[in-house]
């Protein structure tokens, strides 16, 4: 078991992680990201699919600093995986652009996974292109 699987004494790994941004942040950064995380961290202790209507990149975006929806997501990755080593690292492609992805400090720190992630995010963008011009030219939406 590594150092970051060991549970913390206190309680879930997401409480710990919350429990120092509490200490680390301002309170209305704190207060603004827990209104963004704590319907995820409610639909993942139900097993639900949450309905989140701030989303962390979506039209309403613009108004969470980046910082916030950073830390969101780090809460979020923390909760679903356990673990207190992911980190956001931006892989920019020129079919997407830059584009910020969480995963754990020793994948952040391989340019060969990098180079990975960057290649399935271009593969995944033609792919969504494809689908795009499919549902165009079917009279679909395609804002997906």
């Amino acid at each position: 078991m590594n150092e970051h699987e060991i549970p913390p004494p206190d309680g879930r790994p997401v409480d710990v992680y919350l429990d120092l941004l509490r200490v680390r942040m301002e309170n209305d950064d704190y207060q603004l990201l827990l209104s963004v995380v704590e319907p995820v961290l409610q639909a993942i202790d139900e097993h639900q699919m949450p309905t989140i209507d701030f989303s962390l990149d979506g039209d309403n975006a613009e108004a969470l600093p980046q910082e916030i929806r950073d830390e969101a997501a780090l809460v979020i990755a923390t909760a679903v995986t356990g673990r207190l080593d992911n980190e956001v690292v931006e892989i920019s492609t020129d079919e997407t652009g830059p584009v910020r992805v969480v995963t754990d400090a020793a994948t952040a720190s391989d340019p060969e996974r990098l180079g990975e992630i960057a290649d399935y995010l271009k593969e995944r963008h033609r792919q969504n292109e494809e689908l795009r011009g499919i549902a165009e030219a079917s009279g679909l939406p395609s804002d997906f």
